[in-house]
């Protein structure tokens, strides 16, 4: 049985720049599908007439991401304790379709290809294997696992971005640029919006997977909880259980009473999020897919390509070292291999904690939410010795397996943004709810999620 919320005063809102921080960790989700495969793939065969729907699909992201934001703002709490309050049986959903849209560990698989590249090793699963200890070690021993992501994130980012920028001014040239501003508005070669021949289903998969995709969004909730914002000061944060300081943590919320003194300090809060929100996840996010999309562009695109999986990463890889010197084809596999590393791990961390709140809420009768942490662990290393056990064996990339996982991510969204769209405008009080232009947005995003997910599942059918 949940407890009712307690009853605090909205603190006082820093200065903009100390909340940075959760965007970067939710843009490092994104990096290793739409990014750096799907976008690439369809401009390299496609052209640039097709990028404005990534851009539309990142900005339909940031205003999912941020009704998620505002329910933790408001309440001091996940949106899954927010899910559960409505629907009794939410966690039961949110724990099995995590855990079957994500249990395949195929993006350190392609990390690992990309690597083993780089060095001459064949046998790129032990690699693998590798990266998920590495994984495990970074986020068990990390005192504070907020900031264990958050630093490797920025870090990432960081260093990731000006290198793809510097390598796309080097290799495209202006026609290419033209191009890319050109398929902004949907003007391509020879089309508008879309060409002839473009699988539909690959399309959809890119636009929606503009960003993260799954239930990996509403891990936004947790991020900024612990790092603060609003009402998710009072929540308490996961720490190691070898190397942290045990924090008081909090499932249940903490609200604030409706008076001009909350609602002013609400206000300003929701400002700077929009703001950083806006900064790192939208305009990064989307100046990192039109950088990608553009070099597999310039280098690749008019020549037949493999398939829209790591291949085609390689593909290009061998593009870039032919149009400029060997070791910036060598870089590029690098950046993209370490891209993907992050992904995964991002991943592990998302899943980990979803699993385990949600877990925790099922059995709140019994647990203490001091458990927790050693409920996200054992989720944790679970996964990466499920991933091991894997790699170790011939069960390579099952089909079934690959099928279940498009369907139930498809799904998930389609699922969660309906139930974040209810749960604020039946949960919140009147003067901190969205407005009339966001529940459009929202509504849109429901529809063609509804609609994509139907159009996957007809597919494997």
């Amino acid at each position: 049985m949940l407890e009712d919320h307690k009853i605090g005063t909205m603190p006082d809102a820093p200065k903009f720049r100390s909340l940075f921080g959760p965007s970067f960790i939710l843009l490092g989700l994104g990096l290793g599908s739409g990014e750096v495969i799907l976008w690439p793939y369809l401009t390299a065969n496609f052209g640039m007439g097709i990028i404005w729907a990534a851009i539309l699909g990142i900005t339909l992201q940031f205003f999912i991401n941020m009704e998620i934001e505002r329910y933790s703002l408001v309440r001091g709490e996940s949106i899954f304790v927010g899910f559960a309050r409505k629907f009794k049986y939410a966690p039961v959903w949110f724990i099995f379709s995590t855990l079957a849209g994500f249990i395949w560990p195929g993006i350190v698989a392609a990390s690992a290809k990309l690597i083993g590249i780089v060095f001459g090793i064949a046998e790129t699963h032990f690699i693998a294997i590798g990266m998920l200890v590495l994984m495990g070690l970074i986020l068990t021993l990390g005192p504070i696992l907020y900031k264990t992501m958050e630093k490797f994130s920025m870090i990432l980012i960081g260093l990731g971005v000006p290198a793809i920028f510097v390598l796309t001014v080097y290799l495209a040239n202006s026609a290419d640029w033209t191009s890319l501003f050109k398929g902004i508005i949907g003007i391509g070669e020879g089309y508008n919006f879309l060409p002839a021949g473009i699988p539909i289903a690959s399309f959809l998969a890119a636009f929606a997977f503009s960003g993260a995709g799954g239930n990996l969004n509403l891990a936004q909730s947790f991020y900024i909880k612990e790092k603060g914002y609003g009402m998710g000061k009072f929540g308490g944060r996961i720490t190691s259980i070898l190397t942290g300081k045990v924090e008081d943590i909090r499932l249940e919320g903490t609200r604030f009473e409706i008076n001009n003194d909350n609602l002013r300090k609400f206000k300003t809060w929701w400002n700077l999020i929009n703001k950083e929100h806006f900064m790192v996840f939208w305009a990064t996010g989307a100046f990192t897919i039109c950088l990608l999309a553009l070099l597999s562009y310039s280098t690749v695109f008019g020549n037949v390509t493999p398939g829209s999986g790591i291949n085609f990463v390689i593909f290009e890889a061998a593009a870039i070292a032919k149009a400029s010197a060997p070791f910036v084809g060598t870089l590029f596999l690098i950046i993209g291999g370490i891209m993907l590393f992050s992904t995964q791990m991002t991943v592990m961390d998302a899943t980990s904690r979803i699993m385990s709140e949600n877990l925790l809420i099922l059995n709140r009768h019994k647990w203490e939410t001091k458990k927790l942490p050693a409920i996200y662990y054992s989720f944790l290393w679970a996964q990466i010795v499920f991933g091991i056990l894997i790699f170790l064996t011939s069960f390579r990339e099952p089909f079934l397996l690959l099928t279940l996982e498009a369907v139930i991510n498809a799904g998930a969204m389609f699922v969660h943004i309906g139930a974040t769209l209810y749960l604020n405008l039946t949960s919140l009080e009147r003067e901190v709810r969205t407005s009339l232009p966001r529940i459009l947005v929202m509504i849109f995003s429901f529809l063609f999620f509804g609609y994509f997910t139907i159009r996957t599942v007809l597919q494997y059918l």
